[in-house]
């Protein structure tokens, strides 16, 4: 997908890729790009019209870059990692951006709906502010992070319904465990994301006033305040499932415990009348009480009086 919009006199329109050098560096244009996973050969064309540094283009063409800023002569490369919840599953993917004088290219490596809405805020020219670099880099940085939010609420959910069936005393298993791991894994994963977007924002505030322009200073520093909340917020979270991790092993115990208490209760209840009746077969000649006639009732009920007084008292004390 290529979008390429040229902003130009309170007027928006779109342009052939290969016109694209034909309106960089003036002042009274700018020039918005969207492309999603596009090829070597697009990113080489891209590179030619807008002057890019090689070692950018090589970052853009792969994935699984760490977030990062670097500083190139005459632009800036941003890599972001994006989230989002995408068909009831949580989906990463990334974003790399490129920021000259007077353009802003947005390439994205993801599933989502992309950056529509930028486009849209761009031409709407919310609060008079006019299309340029500085406000459309804020836009998109504004919007990855936003897009935290609604995947922090959707594993807190998930999270909340787990717990419930902890608390509600649902018989521990395996596959509640794995499901806990599961939700710190994806957690984990987020805050790797998110995090990075606190110093990519402050190194834009101190090293690049040219894109943090003083009229955007606060939509910056609003863009670093919600990315520091989205942190705090996935800490709680998985500490919050550590806990549940723990509690769901601490109940595993338990259940083992109890079930091992069982065992030697019976055990015990048992054990009676292997003493009895394993002392009567022994082959000793001369045996009390072996001629008489009631002999052998008289042993089952002795049997029988000690095995249930033995019961009575584990059950008082809960081990039966």
């Amino acid at each position: 997908m290529i979008d390429c919009q040229l902003f130009h006199d309170a007027s928006v329109q779109t342009i052939a890729f290969d016109a694209i050098s034909d309106h960089v560096g003036r002042d009274d244009r700018f020039i918005w790009i969207e492309l999603k996973s596009p090829d070597s050969k697009l990113i080489t064309r891209l590179g030619e019209e807008l002057g890019l540094h090689a070692l950018a283009l090589e970052d853009a063409i792969s994935t699984h870059q760490r977030a990062k800023l670097e500083d190139y002569d005459g632009h800036l490369f941003i890599a972001t990692r994006t989230a989002q919840l995408w068909e009831s599953r949580l989906e990463f993917g990334e974003t790399h951006l490129f920021a000259g004088g007077n353009w802003l290219v947005a390439i994205r490596h993801d599933n989502g709906s992309g950056y529509q809405r930028v486009s849209e805020r761009l031409q709407r020219r919310l609060n008079g502010i006019k299309p340029d670099t500085p406000y459309a880099l804020y836009l998109v940085l504004d919007l990855i992070v936003d897009q935290y939010r609604p995947v922090i609420e959707g594993m807190q959910d998930r999270f909340l319904s787990l717990e419930n069936q902890l608390m509600s005393g649902a018989r521990p298993g395996r596959d509640m465990l794995d499901q806990l791991y599961t939700i710190k894994r994806d957690l984990t994963a987020l805050r790797d994301a998110a995090e990075p977007m606190q110093e990519i924002t402050k190194n834009l505030l101190r090293l690049h006033p040219e894109f943090a322009s003083k009229a955007l200073k606060a939509y910056y520093r609003d863009i670093d305040d919600h990315a520091m909340r989205v942190s705090a917020a996935i800490d709680r979270l998985r500490t919050s499932t550590s806990d549940a991790m723990q509690f769901h092993l601490a109940s595993l115990s338990v259940k083992q415990n109890e079930s091992v208490q069982k065992l030697a209760g019976w055990g015990a209840v048992l054990a009676v009348p292997t003493v009895i009746f394993s002392l009567y077969g022994m082959n000793f000649e001369f045996m009390p009480e072996l001629k008489w006639r009631w002999s052998y009732p008289l042993v089952l009920g002795i049997t029988g009086v000690g095995m249930l007084y033995l019961i009575r008292r584990l059950r008082k004390r809960g081990w039966i």
